[in-house]
């Protein structure tokens, strides 16, 4: 609040007192010492002149009828408007028990009728420099407090920077290095199987051919049970098959995560990186000794390609889905899934772990991912805070209160999105991030011919 500046800097003194010749007294020995001075002759009129002009200081006398000087103060601090102006009581009154309730009231003087003209003015001036210290150091902890927040800002991105370097030259790394060998290994088991399958005919030949073998063959038969040896063979090739195949799409989903070498905006296909994201996140949706298994699922809706940093956005995905899966877990801890505890309830009498992922466009051309748990929920005390830098609801070494100040960034400031959470405490949470299907600076780069859509599952 800064005081007025009108008429040449002149400090607007406001004088309340049921008196008129009080009132003439005043204003005439204030305006002499250079002050501009209003007047107001009951509580009421005073309450109406300050929010007409915000006085610099208030003279308020406490006997008047209707409403008295420590009613009119109360209103006053009670407005956020008239709530910091300076009230300096002056009253015939002159019991410490009249003083310390003008105190309590919010009053910062008093001064005892009769008084005198100098007295009056130099305790004005002293309300005024005081108020004066007070915007200064107002503004200097403005300053301070928003140089703290930019340097918990640039912390937060640089820490951002750095994991993302270094974790997507080792995504990229491993994902090179487990490519090559998984490759020779899949490829060549399409010859290992042919040639399993051709020793298996071979065999089942030489069986045709000569149905009678001789005692040590008969016997070698035995040993290794041939019959169940060439049935299981061809289950052992599939597994094989199927194995490395998992394998290769790990790989994918790693090599599609970091996108390593795309720095810039493009065009992407949504719900191929939620699906990615997914794919490294599998190993904690699998049941496990102390809860059933997390279930995934997936209401999409058709969505067009959308224009994003494809590897920041796959961290945010990471960092909501990691969430959702930590709240899950926190309830099975409380025992909420009825599981690692005493209860002998079946899983299908109790509520099953389960994350939504709800992908829709919306009424504003933006793409909305809403993503879901039916955890523990989120306190609304703590929901205001949840995307400040080093913020964390988890237990001590559980978590860095860096994910969703970071996932804020990204949608917010990078992507000219918004990211919004709800929750209703004993239900579960949902986080809802919003982004322009285009963003403004490149759309122009794009031919409208690749408006194709991107249709996930």
């Amino acid at each position: 609040m800064h005081f007025n500046q009108t008429n040449h800097n002149k400090r607007n003194i406001l004088v309340v007192d049921d008196t008129p010749d009080n009132l003439r007294l005043l204003s005439a020995m204030l305006t002499a010492q250079g002050f501009e001075v209003r007047k107001a002759l009951n509580g009421k009129m005073a309450l109406t002149a300050c929010q007409m002009v915000l006085p610099d200081v208030i003279l308020l006398d406490i006997n008047m009828p209707d409403m008295d000087g420590y009613q009119v103060c109360q209103q006053l601090k009670a407005d956020d408007k008239t709530c910091e102006v300076p009230v300096i009581f002056i009253s015939a009154l002159d019991d410490v028990v009249d003083k310390v309730k003008a105190f309590d009231v919010g009053g910062v003087d008093y001064i005892a009728k009769p008084f005198h003209g100098a007295e009056v003015v130099l305790r004005i001036e002293n309300q005024i420099n005081l108020r004066l210290l007070q915007v200064k150091l107002q503004e200097k902890n403005f300053l301070l407090q928003q140089a703290l927040d930019d340097l918990k800002a640039s912390q937060v991105q640089q820490i951002q920077n750095e994991k993302m370097v270094a974790l997507g030259q080792l995504v990229a790394g491993l994902a090179h290095e487990i490519n090559n060998p998984i490759s020779f290994i899949y490829g060549n088991l399409q010859y290992a199987g042919q040639y399993v399958q051709d020793l298996v005919n071979i065999i089942e030949i030489y069986q045709q051919e000569y149905p009678k073998p001789t005692p040590k063959i008969q016997q070698i038969a035995k040993d290794v049970d041939l019959n169940f040896m060439i049935k299981d063979l061809q289950s052992l090739i599939g597994a094989m098959y199927r194995g490395s195949d998992r394998i290769r799409e790990i790989v994918l989903a790693l090599q599609h995560f970091s996108r390593h070498d795309e720095a810039e905006m493009k065009r992407v296909n949504i719900h191929e990186d939620i699906e990615n994201t997914l794919v490294m996140l599998q190993h904690r949706l699998r049941e496990v000794a102390e809860r059933p298994a997390i279930i995934v699922v997936k209401d999409y809706g058709n969505l067009p390609l959308v224009t994003c940093y494809a590897s920041e956005l796959n961290q945010v995905f990471m960092h909501l889905l990691n969430n959702a899966i930590d709240a899950i877990e926190e309830g099975m801890g409380n025992g909420e899934w009825g599981m690692g505890n005493q209860s002998s309830t079946p899983y299908s009498l109790l509520t099953t772990p389960q994350i939504r992922i709800h992908t829709e466009v919306t009424d504003l051309n933006m793409v909305k991912i809403a993503i879901a748990d039916n955890g523990l929920g989120i306190e609304e005390s703590l929901r205001s805070r949840l995307f400040d830098p080093f913020f964390t609801t988890k237990p001590v070494g559980k978590g860095s209160g860096l994910g969703l100040s970071i996932s804020y960034q990204i949608i917010v400031q990078k992507h000219r999105g918004n990211i919004t959470c709800t929750s209703d405490v004993g239900k579960g949470a949902e986080f809802a991030i919003e982004i322009p299907i285009e963003q403004p600076d490149i759309s122009s780069q794009f031919s409208k011919s690749e408006n194709g859509l991107g249709i996930g599952d």
